[in-house]
């Protein structure tokens, strides 16, 4: 009878420790997507309108502008994508690499299945970075798309992408569990400051005839 009463004792002792590493796969797996997809968000954001900025600074034709804003997109979804992949298939590289190390090392040769299904997902880090990067390249092209007056034009997409960096900036303080304020005051700052840079030195390249 204690014979039994231990083997029950010692099944449920296992079940205890398999539930923990399930719960950490499942958090680390969302925190890399997760991370991926803000910041493809926030880069598609103000990257494209940085461009779309720089291109209304020396024309003033919608279309060039609708057209420099798509090519951004486009190019811009395509190299977050690939240089998410190739990061995070390097972390995965090193991890497996470690993995393979400890296991030999501790002569244990069970576990490293179970511990591969915890390794970050390239394919789905960049699928979410290309995504997030589409989301936040559409703002300012939608805010541009219809508006024909151009000094309107330019400062609808100021006023839309500040809006929009603000309500990433409260995200990102709101999974980071950090003050709001300074988050949303950081994000801000910079997508004025790149928008400004990118206006002012195209203008006064166009200026001088080049």
């Amino acid at each position: 009878m204690a014979a039994q009463n231990a083997i029950c004792i010692s099944v449920s002792e296992d079940k205890t420790e398999q539930h923990g590493p399930e719960d950490e796969f499942d958090y680390s797996q969302r925190g890399q997507w997760l991370r991926a997809a803000v910041l493809g968000a926030s880069d598609g954001l103000v990257s494209v309108a940085s461009l779309m900025m720089g291109i209304g600074a020396v024309k003033h034709d919608v279309r060039a502008m609708i057209l420099t804003g798509f090519a951004g997109l486009v190019a811009g979804a395509c190299s977050m994508a690939i240089g998410e992949f190739v990061s995070v298939y390097s972390q995965r590289d090193v991890e497996v690499a470690q993995m393979k190390r400890d296991n030999r090392t501790a002569g244990n040769n069970n576990e490293e299945i179970s511990e591969k299904e915890a390794l970050p997902n390239p394919i789905q880090a960049a699928a979410a970075s290309a995504i997030a990067f589409i989301l936040g390249a559409m703002v300012p092209l939608l805010a541009a798309a219809f508006i024909v007056d151009h000094t309107v034009r330019l400062g609808v997409v100021v006023a839309t992408v500040s809006l929009a960096l603000v309500v990433f900036g409260w995200i990102g303080a709101l999974f980071g569990r950090t003050p709001v304020v300074k988050s949303c005051f950081r994000i801000l700052v910079g997508g004025w400051m790149a928008m400004a840079v990118t206006f002012g030195l195209t203008k006064w390249i166009g200026s001088t005839g080049l």
